[in-house]
């Protein structure tokens, strides 16, 4: 399915989409020569903004849920790239320990996590739940939708210290599906014998949008000039600001100050390629978190100081009552797909280097400059099954699904590998060979 689309598909997307199709055997390549010499993330959701005018990611996460949002055609696709991943890290693994949220009550969230255990079943795993919650003290029981069941087990350290696992369960691989938005947990620190996966330091107790946003500025430059287009087509402008508290209006004037300038640069573009219907906005949005939280939509700098009460509270705690004090600027990519008259977004997830899937994400009651992860989103499954990397080269540019969801996994693994070379480059221990 390709959602409708309020604005006419001519210029620069449809010229982008020709592009890409065009070059799609050194793209391919290119991907493949980059993952020869970076080990791209254990697994990864990308939120793609299709503008009409440019196609770009706005947000990376590296501890995706939602992977119930995904067709289920798309599952023998997902157990093979979640084979391909853990051969890389344990080849002869019978074991994984899947640590989910702290406090994983929500029903979607359940839904995923045993989406999740389903698929990691079938590359020829033990599958169970360990839980960081000190509420956890025995196997517990949690109800899914459907009727069925989950348990989740305390985790325990093993004698010597150097592993972790359940009661009877020492397994040789450790999933993380927790983002540490609420810092690291001492359990899960100093592990020497097993593949914590992702490391630690992807999670948002030492992760940075910042960080991530500047490694993608390289990663869009290498890609237009390898097809020949501005990067901007595929890249938001972003500036960061430190020492913000929206509560005692502190650090507001370096927020406008750049609100102002990526504003006019944006502006600048958008008189570059004729966009006129458009009026530029920047999103202000925590350096570090996830959940949709914190976020907000300025078309001006002004805007910043008739912020009510309600609005510098939003902005000042994010999930687990974490406070905000650094921020970043980024250009706001408006959205111009839609589907059942709803705003829509593409979410598009891989597993190692592979595209697996991806859902819309929608919202009947945001605008097309809005956030719209957000409660009352829905999710629409991107159909990837038979035609992710099989594009149609005779179709013209704009007119075929495959072609479509080509491009948006090849913009999504733009994330992906700027989040590889954001790993290694973050590192708080780095091997040396």
């Amino acid at each position: 399915m390709v959602p409708h689309l309020v604005t006419a598909l001519t210029g620069p997307l449809l010229d982008l989409e020709k592009k890409i199709l065009t070059a799609t055997p050194a793209i391919e390549r290119w991907f493949r020569m980059e993952w020869q010499e970076h080990t791209p993330p254990f697994y990864c959701s990308v939120d793609l903004r299709n503008a009409g005018y440019k196609l770009a990611p706005v947000d990376t996460n590296l501890f995706p849920g939602g992977f119930n949002n995904l067709a289920s055609e798309m599952l023998p696709l997902s157990v093979q790239a979640a084979m391909a991943a853990i051969d890389k890290y344990c080849p002869d693994a019978r074991n994984l320990l899947l640590i989910p949220e702290t406090t994983p009550r929500y029903p979607h969230y359940l839904q995923s996590v045993a989406r999740l255990m389903q698929i990691f079943r079938q590359t020829g795993l033990h599958v169970r739940l360990g839980s960081l919650s000190p509420e956890i003290t025995q196997p517990t029981p949690l109800a899914l939708p459907d009727g069925n069941m989950l348990v989740i087990e305390p985790l325990v350290r093993s004698a010597n210290g150097r592993r972790i696992g359940l009661a009877d369960f020492d397994p040789c691989t450790i999933l993380l599906n927790n983002d540490l938005s609420a810092g690291i947990p001492s359990i899960l620190e100093n592990i020497h014998e097993q593949s914590l996966l992702p490391p630690v330091h992807a999670g948002w107790a030492l992760r940075r949008k910042s960080n991530h946003l500047a490694v993608y500025d390289e990663v869009a430059k290498k890609f237009g000039k390898l097809i020949d287009v501005d990067p901007w087509l595929v890249n938001p402008f972003h500036a960061k600001c430190g020492e913000v508290n929206f509560e005692a209006d502190n650090g507001f004037e370096c927020l406008a100050d750049n609100v102002s300038m990526l504003l006019a640069k944006i502006r600048k573009k958008y008189k570059e390629y004729g966009i006129k219907d458009q009026k530029p906005f920047v999103i202000v949005k925590p350096d570090a978190g996830t959940y949709g939280m914190g976020i907000l939509t300025v078309k001006d700098a002004s805007e910043l100081k008739d912020l009510n009460r309600n609005q510098r509270e939003r902005m000042s705690v994010i999930k687990d009552g974490v406070q905000i004090s650094d921020v970043v600027i980024q250009e706001g990519v408006p959205t111009f797909e839609s589907i059942r008259d709803a705003v829509a977004e593409p979410v598009v997830y891989m597993i190692d280097r592979y595209v697996v899937g991806g859902f819309y994400r929608i919202h009947a009651e945001r605008g097309v400059d809005q956030n719209l992860n957000a409660p009352g989103s829905q999710f629409v499954p991107l159909a990837f099954a038979q035609q992710h990397a099989v594009p149609d080269l005779k179709a013209k540019p704009g007119t075929a699904a495959p072609n479509r969801f080509y491009v948006y996994g090849v913009v999504a693994r733009l994330g992906l590998l700027a989040a590889s070379l954001e790993m290694e480059r973050t590192d708080p221990n780095p091997e040396v060979y």
